[in-house]
């Protein structure tokens, strides 16, 4: 595995066995979650990458209530809090710099945002990903939407919208009401994602 992909891991030596074992699993999982799709071998036989909730909508509310009432550093180091998008259409992402199917997807979201926002809409990166990474990724690109970061702690955020494998990238669809409206694993349909974003 390429080690300056994950610069801010310390050597291998610096650390006790049972925490290189950890994060050894951890980058390997990482590495095939954010495989190509053609490629990704750890998506569970009969999983849906990509689907709309059905009524009442009401399957992932404990989740929602979770992100909303999280507060995360924004790239500043600043805590921000997520409560600021409750009562709002939020398009909530789940990336890591390391990932090349988020990154491919941020041009398409970002131009999303610019569409969507005289009607309200908000769209959120979550980083599952450490502040040096993240600062070092938005020095070379320019994403057009709040980013926040969340660590490893963020694919614990993913799990409860069930999201079990930790995989990225994820995307969440929140209506106005905190009800989850669409959920997809893996790289964004644009196309998809507007025909969600317009339905509501």
């Amino acid at each position: 595995m390429n080690a300056t992909l994950y610069p801010d891991f310390p050597p291998a030596s610096a650390v006790p066995a049972p925490a290189r074992r950890a994060r050894a699993a951890w980058l390997a999982v990482a590495c095939l979650l954010c495989a190509p799709p053609h490629a990704c071998a750890v998506q569970p036989a009969g999983a849906t990458p990509a689907y709309a909730i059905a009524p009442p909508y009401t399957a992932h509310d404990d989740a929602v209530r979770a992100l909303f009432a999280s507060s995360l550093p924004d790239p500043a180091g600043q805590p921000q809090s997520l409560a600021q998008y409750r009562g709002k259409v939020t398009v909530v992402n789940f990336w890591a710099s390391w990932c090349a199917p988020c990154v491919k997807e941020i041009p398409a979201l970002s131009a999303l945002q610019r569409r969507y926002a005289d009607k309200g809409v908000r769209f959120v990166g979550i980083g599952v990903d450490s502040a040096r990474n993240v600062l070092q990724f938005l020095s070379k690109v320019t994403i057009g939407y709040p980013v926040y970061i969340a660590g490893f702690g963020g694919a614990d955020l993913a799990r409860q919208f069930g999201n079990q494998a930790g995989g990225l990238p994820f995307t969440v669809v929140i209506d106005k009401a905190g009800h989850v409206r669409y959920l997809k694993l893996g790289e964004i349909d644009a196309t998809r994602l507007s025909t969600e974003l317009d339905a509501l």
